[in-house]
């Protein structure tokens, strides 16, 4: 007979398990509607991106599912160290996923925005090579995710520099489809706002990257930035952190440690 702290142990490691590959699956749904989001988008079809918007749902439901879930094993099982860190770190992912599958929906409705659109070559160009760029981040950061590949995760701040320079691009493109009247006002709006989802899409891609890292050494780039922030409150106002040694007789109202 089994002890119960390791029966305990092993439901909670076959929920996280569960956990995992449940993200694994929305992000490959996530994944397949950015592809079809941006046919929609260049063929402007309005049936696929009305079923993309309907179809979203789907994805909320099992992302609410996977949060529920983290919170009971978390709640019934209150891991440590490493386990903790995983769990945390599923839940954070969970989110960035589910706000990717949103982005789509927002390029769906920008869709029906623009009907009847005819798109220059360079803005149709634009917008696939975004999109593939967008998709290949999302695989990459889930991959390193049901990995636990902390170096990858890593790079992907560097590999998504490919998409940021894709979108200055386009959004260039957008400016020059205007100035000549190939689209109007409205539609360049719309366009710069489909970019900025595509470009957000992949912003999403590189915070899984860091909660990855996060899930296999314990580190976050915000806890340098914290560092520094704390290093130059100490650095500006060093009366703030000196330490009393006196007696509450001797406090002085005008002293700063005390406002």
């Amino acid at each position: 007979m089994n002890p119960p702290q390791r029966d305990n142990r092993s439901t909670f490691h076959q929920g996280l398990d569960e956990v995992t590959g449940d993200l694994v699956r929305l992000a490959a749904m996530v994944n397949e509607v950015i592809t079809l989001g941006t046919e929609a988008l260049l063929e402007v079809d309005l049936d696929t991106a009305q079923t993309l918007i309907d179809n979203d749902d789907v994805l909320d439901a099992l992302s609410i599912d996977v949060e529920e879930r983290c919170f009971h094993l978390l709640a019934l099982h209150q891991p440590v160290a490493g386990d903790l860190r995983q769990l945390v770190a599923s839940l954070k992912i969970n989110a960035e996923i589910e706000r990717s599958g949103d982005l789509v929906v927002n390029i769906a409705k920008a869709t029906r925005r623009i009907y009847g659109t005819e798109f220059t070559p360079a803005l149709r160009g634009h917008i696939q090579q975004m999109s593939d760029e967008a998709s290949r981040l999302c695989r990459l950061a889930v991959d390193a995710y049901a990995e636990h590949d902390g170096s990858l995760g890593a790079a992907l701040d560097d590999i998504d520099d490919r998409l940021d320079t894709i979108h200055a691009e386009f959004i260039q493109a957008v400016f020059e489809a205007h100035r000549t009247d190939a689209i109007d006002l409205q539609v360049a709006v719309q366009l710069a706002l489909v970019g900025r989802y595509y470009e957000r899409i992949g912003d999403h891609a590189v915070n899984i990257g860091e909660r990855v890292r996060f899930m296999a050494d314990g580190y976050l780039p915000e806890h340098a930035g914290a560092a520094k922030a704390r290093a130059r409150n100490d650095w500006e106002q060093p009366e703030l952190t000196a330490p009393w040694n006196g007696t509450s007789e001797d406090l002085d109202p005008d002293d700063p440690r005390f406002r």
